[in-house]
């Protein structure tokens, strides 16, 4: 349909900004945690996704890792495709996370002995 897409005004940012956040064992009945991210293209949200989370964890930093995980991936897929797109690049993309275990797991390779229980596969952030 021609009635939708995006309104990117002039001298909007051509930068990406994903925020990332989750709420720890938050479902009384299954003690699911809820994660999510909303992406921007400059002022524009083109992509969110907002969910309970498959497992149970152990932790708040677990929790935040995990949706960290996923608007990473998420931020990462829609670089790769404004590159195919040859949609300028003015900046790294930028990734906001509000709980400062997640952020220092993720910069910092030391505590990931410590974590064991953290599934390998969500380590990729680091790298």
């Amino acid at each position: 349909m021609t009635s939708y897409g995006f309104h990117i005004t002039r001298g909007s940012s051509f930068a990406l900004h994903g925020f990332i956040d989750a709420n720890w064992a938050n479902s009384i009945d299954s003690r699911k945690s809820t994660g999510g991210y909303l992406v921007f293209f400059g002022q524009t949200p083109i992509s969110w996704k907002f969910g309970k989370q498959r497992t149970v964890v152990g932790s708040s930093t677990e929790v935040e890792y995990k949706a960290l995980t996923d608007g990473t991936a998420k931020v990462i897929w829609l670089q790769y495709l404004l590159i195919d797109l040859q949609v300028p690049s003015v900046s790294a993309p930028t990734i906001w996370c509000d709980n400062l275990g997640a952020t220092y797991l993720s910069a910092n390779p030391i505590f990931h002995a410590r974590t064991k229980h953290v599934e390998v596969d969500y380590h990729f952030i680091h790298d």
